[in-house]
């Protein structure tokens, strides 16, 4: 009898209702207990068991048609559009939108104005890879304060502090604290609420005094921000969302 000990990935077409043919990323997990559908920022994804077969993965889309098609076009919809140079109008930081200005400049740059604005500037030698390394710079020194607010007011409750912070794309952690205590964060929580990062940072902080998740965490994790439960709620409903948004930029 074969038996899986990799994911293997493949894809399947399915015709909607609309006449449009989607593509759908087929995965076989051997830790999937039973067939998923899922949509995000990357498109259609069949998490299927094992022994799942081809024709009941087949079967389980046909039934999820419809909700397949409303996933996409809620995607389609709160999607951010790429990052184009001068035609960009707004850029979104601590779940707003700031309105963008560009201009030309000695070197690539995006700064707050005095405004309140952004400004972004560009010169003739600009191209993607700048523009993406300019935004990870600004947003990373934006996260880097939002980190030097909050952080001096939960050192003295630990019994030692973090060796150090850094930020990183994540494709589904929001954070993580390393053997070394080293936490690492999502750059894209500068994206999010404030009050969904600080929470964020907080839960890592945490595992320097619980390393599970265990009644003794939450219990820390409560005792310094009582309202986690609230930035947990909201993670479920734009966490996708505000990952998605940096992926999109960052190109």
């Amino acid at each position: 009898m074969q038996r899986f000990r990799t994911i293997e990935r493949d894809s399947v077409e399915l015709a909607l209702a609309d006449g449009r043919t989607v593509v759908v990323t087929r995965v076989r997990d051997p830790r999937a207990r039973r067939l998923k559908l899922c949509v995000d920022e990357r498109g259609a994804r069949l998490t299927m068991p094992p022994r799942a077969s081809a024709v009941s993965g087949r079967r389980f889309l046909d039934e999820n048609r419809e909700w397949l098609a409303m996933q996409l076009a809620r995607y389609a919809t709160d999607a951010i559009p790429p990052l184009q140079p001068g035609a960009t109008e707004a850029l979104p930081l601590r779940a707003q939108l700031l309105p963008l200005r560009w201009s030309e400049g000695r070197y690539t740059r995006l700064r707050r104005a005095e405004d309140g604005a952004l400004e972004f500037a560009i010169t003739s030698r600009t191209n993607d890879a700048t523009l993406a390394r300019a935004l990870r710079d600004f947003y990373e020194g934006e996260a880097r304060a939002d980190l030097g607010r909050w952080l001096p007011r939960y050192l003295p409750t630990l019994p030692r502090p973090p060796r150090r912070v850094r930020f990183k794309v994540m494709s589904s952690q929001w954070g993580s604290l390393a053997p070394d205590d080293s936490v690492a964060l999502d750059l894209s929580l500068v994206l999010a609420r404030p009050s969904a990062f600080e929470y964020v940072l907080v839960h890592e902080l945490c595992h320097l005094l619980q390393p599970d998740h265990s009644r003794a965490f939450w219990d820390e994790v409560e005792a310094r921000f009582p309202a986690w439960q609230d930035e947990r709620d909201w993670f479920h409903a734009h966490g996708r969302q505000v990952k998605a948004s940096l992926r999109t930029l960052l190109g």
